[in-house]
């Protein structure tokens, strides 16, 4: 089980979850960020830090979400890894 990125964030790319992930788990796309389930512990840090409210467990992804269940898992293996906060794509 993992927590998972989903449509809200594609945009924004918000990074105040990131700061919180204790294991390093976001990988960071073009338009959004990603969860590695591999490496992701299901610690709950993430979801509350959101801003957009992007983050679920994926057994809690909404059913119109649920193809980013896989999409973080691919993406997740193609994009590197983000430890620090950085400016968000909305306002830019």
């Amino acid at each position: 089980m993992a927590y998972v990125v989903t449509s809200p964030c594609f945009g924004c790319k918000y990074t105040d979850c990131v700061v919180v992930c204790p294991t390093d788990s976001f990988r960071e796309g073009d338009q959004m960020l990603y969860i590695d389930p591999e490496s992701c512990v299901d610690c709950d840090a993430c979801r509350p830090e959101c801003p957009v409210e992007a983050i679920y467990f994926d057994e809690n992804v909404p059913a119109a979400e649920r193809a980013f269940i896989e999409l973080n898992a691919e993406m997740a293996a193609k994009c590197p890894p983000i430890y620090e906060r950085r400016e968000p794509l909305v306002g830019r």
